[in-house]
């Protein structure tokens, strides 16, 4: 587990770095952990690793076991189906107005190839950061602010969760890749294609996380869950 440094939100960079060793399995799920160690081996005091814990407990990522530590909850599939089933019905809509809008596609171009950049570079969350400018800025073109605001908080969620496609089941440059036919179809003016386009990238990245989380339990993917979010391609 990398270490934190530098004195500025030490709780967030704790945070932060507690979600990394989540997502690359150093901290696994069942596990009990102690907070004495683990402020050691991020070299920081013990006082911003509770603070840090105790607001990843609020998310449901860790939950506290009295005098014993800390322990990584066990992801559970069905948040991932619920939250991408209303991905797709609010997003799909929005891009289709978005293309009927004018969205500004100087500032989805910059973002895009700023998530390329990122991408070389293995910077991923540089590249998160312009994903999700990428996604506001199309979400904004739909002409509704709360719309957009409970998709960037759906999208927090999953960040909650722990749960991340990138470098694990697709690079960030197949990421990337995905965002360009929405581009492609928001430049031409094409409802249709754009709804097609973030529908596609949506459902590909609700199923890929779906499976990974099941797997990381140790179980197959529940029918019920993956048919929740298919449910929603038919409604959007």
């Amino acid at each position: 587990m990398r270490q934190v440094l530098g004195a500025s939100s030490l709780a967030e960079q704790v945070t932060e770095a507690v979600r990394e060793a989540i997502r690359s399995g150093e901290l696994r799920a069942g596990e009990l952990y102690s907070v004495y160690q683990l402020a050691e081996r991020l070299n920081v005091s013990r006082t911003p690793v509770r603070e840090a814990l105790l607001g990843l407990a609020e998310t449901g990522l860790v939950r506290f076991e009295r005098n014993r530590g800390f322990r990584v909850v066990r992801r559970d599939p069905k948040d991932i189906a619920e939250v991408f089933h209303l991905r797709l019905l609010l997003e799909v809509p929005a891009a289709r107005l978005a293309a009927m809008n004018a969205a500004p596609l100087d500032g989805l171009r910059a973002e895009l190839a700023a998530m390329r950049t990122a991408a070389e570079d293995h910077d991923e969350p540089r590249f998160m950061s312009h994903d999700r400018a990428f996604h506001d800025l199309l979400l904004l073109a739909g002409g509704n602010a709360k719309l957009a605001g409970i998709v960037r908080g759906l999208r927090d969620a999953t960040i909650a969760l722990g749960a991340s496609t990138a470098d694990r089941s697709r690079s960030l440059s197949d990421i990337a890749d995905e965002h360009e036919p929405i581009l492609a179809a928001l430049a031409a003016g094409d409802a249709d294609g754009a709804a097609a386009a973030v529908r596609a990238h949506a459902a590909h990245t609700g199923e890929l996380l779906l499976a990974q989380v099941a797997a990381e339990n140790g179980t197959p993917v529940d029918p019920a869950d993956a048919d929740l979010i298919r449910s929603a391609l038919f409604l959007s």
